[in-house]
């Protein structure tokens, strides 16, 4: 079968949209069978939900980190499930407003043999859904595990009822300090910001602020650039490191304005929510600065096992090329299919919460999580570039 051919320029949501409506239709989908139409509790699947935010702002995330989930779960599956029982994979789909979210939220959280909450994504509907469970009843409290979150400071202060929430990826502050770091011992005393969009800002303000003090650095927002604008008609840039929080197709955009002083070397920083393949893919822009992409996973061309089981699955199962967010789906269902697997006793809701709790170290195929307490113990973090050249390195 032909691989099709990637977007270009700022389509590539256009295109993210008649994929996700041919391969990933309707309000809800499941693996496996449905467990009403079983005959017996031992012969009935786990159930495992994902909420996943497909609104044009989270689309271009939110369909890779899902199709590594699938991945994994058709993967698990295939090998006789977990304890000798298949996982039906829940996905319910948000259009990104709180009554979209609310709604998945309740379907799951009323499904009795739901377990858990894995992988859910974007960033905006994790963060909702947190909110969401700090309102629950504690005994009916889904375990919420790996979500893909940019802000993990209040995870590790919930205690009693309200410790749902495990969360396995490096949050935004961990990627800027191992991002900017090193670029900042060149003598930088000074960052830019732009952000993506207003609620971008909002979200990420604060934590941008507590990163650059951290490092003894200042942070000067730049003004924002609309999509529309014309090519180099964007705000002069004087900083020789801005960092952008926001996606791929804005980030394209975002380069294609960028003014530069004549001669000027800049740094872009983006985190992980930007595909650096696509961005390469979708023109010429990023010539002008070298872009460095912050990933929350291994590299998807490591010789970890885990980033290879990844590939050869993904390559057997999807027509698909491999993604940092396609991997960091896989690695939120293969976590949460460990911690189900050294459960003694049935797998329940209530023996799911209770061993997310013990924080056990966990090694899915070279790729480590580990907690001090209720705090993860270290933030995986690694980057790749792609230079003025047009080449990524990483």
């Amino acid at each position: 079968m032909e691989r099709t051919p990637p977007p270009s320029g700022v389509q590539r949501r256009h295109w993210l949209q008649g994929v996700a409506a041919m391969g990933l239709a309707g309000p809800a989908w499941g693996q496996g069978t449905d467990p009403s139409t079983r005959k017996s509790d031992a012969d009935r699947p786990h159930v495992v939900a994902q909420i996943a935010d497909l609104s044009p702002d989270q689309q271009d995330v939110s369909r890779d980190f899902l199709v590594g989930s699938r991945t994994a779960w058709q993967e698990i599956n295939a090998r006789g499930g977990v304890q000798g029982r298949p996982v039906q994979h829940l996905t319910l789909e948000t259009d990104g407003t709180p009554a979209g979210l609310q709604s998945a939220w309740q379907t799951a959280q009323r499904q009795a043999a739901c377990i858990a909450l894995s992988g859910c994504v974007g960033n905006t509907a994790a963060s909702g859904l947190i909110a969401l469970q700090a309102k629950a009843p504690g005994d009916a409290a889904l375990p919420f595990v790996a979500p893909w979150l940019h802000d993990t400071a209040g995870i590790s202060t919930a205690t009693g009822s309200s410790d749902t929430v495990f969360d396995v990826f490096a949050g935004h502050e961990a990627q800027i300090t191992h991002a900017i770091k090193n670029l900042a011992s060149m003598g930088v005393q000074t960052v830019g910001v732009a952000y993506a969009s207003a609620s971008a800002r909002r979200q990420s303000e604060a934590m941008v602020a507590h990163a650059a003090q951290s490092m003894a650095l200042k942070v000067q927002a730049l003004a924002p650039q609309g999509a529309a604008a014309k090519t180099g008609a964007g705000a002069r840039v004087d900083q020789s490191i801005v960092l952008f929080i926001g996606g791929t197709p804005e980030l394209f955009s975002f380069l294609d304005q960028l003014a530069l002083p004549q001669g000027r070397q800049c740094y872009v920083v983006a985190l992980a929510d930007v595909n650096l393949q696509v961005l390469a893919q979708m023109g010429p822009t990023a010539a002008k600065a070298s872009v460095i992409v912050t990933q929350a996973v291994p590299m998807v061309n490591a010789s970890l096992p885990v980033v290879r089981s990844y590939r050869e699955a993904l390559a057997r199962l999807y027509d698909e090329p491999p993604s940092p967010l396609g991997l960091a789906g896989y690695i939120a269902a293969r976590y949460t299919a460990e911690v189900m697997g050294g459960i003694n006793g049935p797998i329940t809701r209530a023996s799911m919460l209770a061993a997310l709790q013990k924080r056990a170290t966990l090694n899915i195929g070279g790729y480590t999580v580990s907690y001090q307490g209720r705090q993860r113990a270290s933030a995986y973090v690694t980057q790749a570039m792609l230079t003025t050249a047009g080449r990524i390195i990483g």
